[in-house]
């Protein structure tokens, strides 16, 4: 699965010996749990005895695996008094309620800080903790167009267009919070000071617009959707039907492989056309590419690109990337037995390191399933966590 090189060492993984208490739902910020659980980290998922987190139970599965669960009613002082004895050994919290609502509930980063110093606190919410749009509410989708990013995805014909990969929330929101406490991290261990991240998703969507801003810099003006070199603006690089309604990928950019591409497509009079000096040939190369593309199934372009090296490829639906030996030599793919005892596949971890080799130690946890396990370690009784139960602070 893992070339030899990188497993030579002791499965360690890097992050043992780290606490996370995640207070998180839905995606960003159980993603951003998530990798860190992946990599060692001894993650409690808390929720409250209502709905919890109401993601879709999919969704759930995926990102909650090698946690540890219990549900805790953070409106009741006795649950906040409880949360804040987990602060005292915990490194990590991690909260994504709406700027405010901690500090409401009496768990406001100097409140946590008082009680532990070296713990980092991250909270990841839409458009941060300060500025004009830190109480709006919004999702993915507002965040991106906020930020200018929505409207570079689009189409040639220059319609906007969603995508099922929230840009948002996982490179605005889990990425940076990730890179955040994983930086207030090191530097705690350093000093034994922890910090306050504070990752608004808006913001992390908005540093990675860097082709957008840089089309500002250089022609004055940002580019229009499905109008960039990126988007469709040039025939080497798009994505062209096939005969069966499927699609080629071709990223040719490079003048080597549009050569290679254009003999394969038996058109090696398009090869000097490679960035076409007019719109009028622009589109006529487009044309011609689409309809020699379009001949044939994507199964014969699949056959004739094997082995080529001119980067183009097939568009892959989901459970073909699955299949794809590529993955399956790289342990992309996981069997995890739910709690429920079904067997479900799931992508791994996408980072491999020396010395460690990613494992999945547990599946998601039911609602509460730890709540016991976890009360008892932080050293209260039986009769205490029983009483807790019945007055419904925990479950």
């Amino acid at each position: 699965m893992n070339s030899p090189a990188l497993n030579s060492q002791p499965n360690r993984p890097p992050l043992q010996g780290v606490r996370v208490l995640d207070l998180t739902r839905l995606l960003p910020g159980p993603m951003c749990t998530l990798h860190l659980a992946d990599l060692g980290a001894d993650v409690i998922k808390i929720e409250d005895l209502g709905a919890g987190d109401y993601a879709s139970p999919a969704v759930r599965e995926m990102l909650n695996r090698n946690k540890r669960g219990m549900r805790l009613d953070l409106k009741q002082p006795e649950g906040v008094q409880l949360l804040l004895k987990l602060c005292e050994t915990a490194d990590v919290l991690v909260e994504g309620f709406r700027p405010g609502v901690m500090a409401r509930l009496g768990l406001g980063y100097d409140v946590v800080r008082a009680r532990n110093p070296r713990l980092v606190y991250c909270s990841i919410s839409g458009y941060g903790q300060t500025g004009p749009l830190s109480q709006k509410a919004g999702h993915d989708l507002n965040y991106c167009g906020y930020a200018g990013v929505a409207d570079q995805v689009g189409t040639p014909a220059g319609e906007l267009a969603l995508s099922n990969l929230p840009m948002g929330d996982l490179l605005g929101g889990t990425m940076p919070a990730v890179m955040g406490i994983l930086a207030a991290l090191f530097d705690a261990q350093c000093t034994g000071r922890g910090r306050h991240v504070d990752v608004a998703i808006a913001d992390g969507v908005l540093a990675h617009a860097v082709i957008p801003l840089a089309g500002l810099h250089s022609r004055g003006r940002v580019p229009a959707p499905g109008g960039d070199k990126l988007t469709g603006a040039l025939p080497c690089y798009g994505l062209y039907p096939t005969q069966d309604g499927r699609y080629l990928a071709v990223g040719a950019f490079e003048h080597k492989f549009w050569d290679t591409f254009c003999a394969l497509l038996g058109r090696p009079d398009l090869a000097e056309h490679h960035i076409p000096k007019t719109q009028a040939l622009n589109d006529w190369v487009r044309r011609e590419v689409a309809q020699a593309v379009q001949a044939h199934p994507l199964a014969h372009w699949a056959q004739v690109l094997a082995g080529a090296d001119c980067c183009v490829t097939p568009v892959l639906k989901l459970d073909e990337a699955q299949q794809l030996p590529h993955f399956q030599d790289r342990g992309m793919w996981v069997q995890v037995q739910t709690a429920q005892g079904e067997t479900m596949t799931q992508m791994a971890m996408p980072v491999q390191m020396s010395g460690y080799r990613f494992e999945v130690q547990r599946p998601a946890p039911l609602q509460g399933q730890h709540t016991r396990e976890l009360l008892t370690a932080a050293g209260l009784d039986d009769a205490e966590i029983d009483v807790l139960c019945q007055r419904k602070v925990v479950g």
